[in-house]
């Protein structure tokens, strides 16, 4: 039997992770965020924690944490929160949708979160804590490094390798083949045709005016 589920976050990212754990079946046991829950009937029942310190009142060996933060370009909370409750030994759940395909000769990593609609395809490697977001494709052979924000709808195809913190957007593609460093933002709608460094940016080029 699963262990229960700690949901840390109570916004919009939490709201879709709660809907999923729920048709799997999962007993969450709370929400933890600075901010109270909107009333929506997705929270509905779940009792809320307003501090952090809350998690340590949970036996880390009886329980499951969901990281609900979301994950947008220049801000680390999600990774913090994750860092922090790895040190004192919890552990995080690996959530994958019922309505997305992840084959079964590819690896996911502890956290890693798979939402409805993506797709991970034949001996890629998903890294700790990564979200393929709603409708985002990894396709075969990939190395997604920890901590990835592949956004909704983003297209990795074969062969592709990301390192840590790394955030594709919204729409963007990245054709076969490409590596890519740490810490670099792939704008949405984004083409990537070339191998990325560390620690850059690409964005979607603007057309020239007259």
């Amino acid at each position: 039997m699963s262990k229960p589920v700690l949901v840390l976050g109570a916004g919009g990212h939490a709201a879709v992770l709660v809907d999923i754990l729920r048709q799997l079946n999962h007993t969450i046991v709370g929400l933890v965020a600075g901010d109270k829950p909107a009333d929506k009937p997705v929270f509905a029942g779940i009792p809320y924690y307003a501090s952090d310190d809350a998690v340590l009142t949970f036996d880390r060996d009886s329980v499951l944490l969901a990281n609900g933060i979301g994950s947008l370009p220049g801000r680390n909370t999600r990774f913090k929160v994750h860092k922090q409750f790895k040190q004192a030994g919890y552990r995080f759940i690996t959530v994958v949708s019922p309505r997305a395909i992840v084959s079964d000769y590819s690896s996911l990593a502890e956290g890693v979160q798979v939402m409805p609609g993506a797709i991970v395809n034949v001996n890629s490697i998903v890294g700790e804590g990564t979200i393929v977001n709603s409708g985002a494709i990894i396709e075969h052979d990939c190395l997604i490094g920890n901590h990835n924000h592949i956004a909704p709808g983003a297209a990795l195809s074969g062969d592709v390798s990301t390192g840590d913190y790394v955030h594709i957007g919204t729409g963007a593609s990245v054709i076969q083949g490409i590596k890519i460093g740490h810490h670099v933002m792939v704008g949405a709608g984004a083409t990537v045709t070339k191998n990325l460094d560390s620690n850059k940016k690409l964005y979607v080029a603007k057309p020239f005016l007259r």
